[in-house]
């Protein structure tokens, strides 16, 4: 049975509002929420950026049956490793065990602002080795004394441990990320705007490093970002605080106002064009049913905007979830 997630964007929507929109997901039917965890947002005219750790943690007492992972966090360069392994072993606790962590190896968006530098692909996937490595012997109980070339514990224990196993999840968009976290995690979570692309980019290549490993194949979270909207002019609007996410050099921008300028600068239906732009459930259905059927996730994940966000949940679990679960049973 496929599960279906709702995106709650810290870049968007200020945390109480999005704590809000967690018990709305879950009285509406969405079996998972996936929680962005940003320092800066991508623009700086239409954003928020709050602190997702605690976040989740209100999100835990006005829900009972959802699922809530991080998608993503880096534990590279902000937090060490062990700080996330705390982190979510507390989550753990407070959402009486129905925590994920999600991870992946960043933006400088986020590293950058706080003096940290963002070092080149293969640092950062040299550097999630040992925190995915850290990270699974803390949640798992260990004490552990640890000498990596970037990372160090000395008899590191979690005294509030969590209550069962905490899956983590790593992000990928191609081989490398998609291999890594088949060897060294239990999930991959991967956004699809092709299906076929992700299937020879991340989720082949998952599986044959997983078979290498000896290890079964990863479980998949697949995503995709749709714009609810009747007119490019008003998905233009509602995209206001993600239009930044697509524009050039993303990965290596600081400040978000330069992020708003450059996408600005750049002619709307190329930005628009990055994007799914739906007008009602049909579209949502078709949008989402290559997740369902092509990529086999087990869990797939709405990332949507709209003008009215709390309607547009309201209307997701009536009129589109049914109907997803039902091409997953069909």
């Amino acid at each position: 049975m496929v599960k279906l997630a709702y995106f709650c964007g810290h870049e968007q929507f200020q945390p109480e509002d999005l704590v809000r929109h967690a018990r709305l997901a879950e009285e509406a039917g969405f079996d998972f929420l996936l929680v962005s965890e940003h320092f800066h947002p991508w623009v700086d005219d239409h954003s928020a950026s709050g602190f997702a750790f605690s976040t989740i943690g209100a999100m835990a007492q006005v829900t009972n049956r959802v699922e809530i992972a991080t998608g993503v966090t880096t534990p590279l360069f902000r937090y060490h490793p062990a700080l996330v392994a705390q982190a979510s072993a507390t989550l753990d606790r407070l959402t009486g065990g129905r925590f994920h962590l999600g991870v992946g190896t960043g933006e400088n968006i986020n590293e950058g602002p706080l003096g940290y530098p963002f070092p080149k692909y293969a640092e950062r996937a040299a550097r999630m080795t040992e925190a995915l490595e850290i990270m699974r012997r803390l949640l798992d109980g260990e004490k552990l004394t640890y000498d990596g070339e970037y990372y160090k514990t000395d008899r590191a224990k979690l005294y509030s441990p969590p209550i069962g196993d905490v899956p983590i999840w790593m992000a990928a968009g191609g081989p490398k990320s998609a291999s890594l976290a088949a060897r060294l995690g239990e999930g991959i979570i991967t956004s699809v705007k092709v299906p076929a692309d992700t299937m020879e980019r991340v989720i082949d290549p998952a599986r044959a490093a997983a078979a290498e490993a000896g290890r079964p194949d990863p479980r998949i979270l697949a995503s995709r970002w749709t714009i609810l909207a009747d007119t490019d002019e008003e998905a233009w609007t509602t995209l206001g605080a993600w239009r930044g996410l697509r524009a050039p050099g993303r990965l290596e921008a600081v400040d978000p106002a330069e992020l708003r300028a450059t996408a600005d600068e750049m002619d709307r239906s190329e930005i628009l064009g990055r994007y799914t732009i739906v007008k009602g459930p049909d579209d949502y259905v078709e949008a989402y049913r290559p997740l369902v059927e092509e990529i086999g996730a087990e869990v797939v994940a709405i990332q949507t905007t709209s003008i009215d966000q709390e309607s547009t949940i309201a209307m997701l679990g009536a009129e589109v979830l049914p109907r997803l679960r039902d091409l997953a049973t069909g």
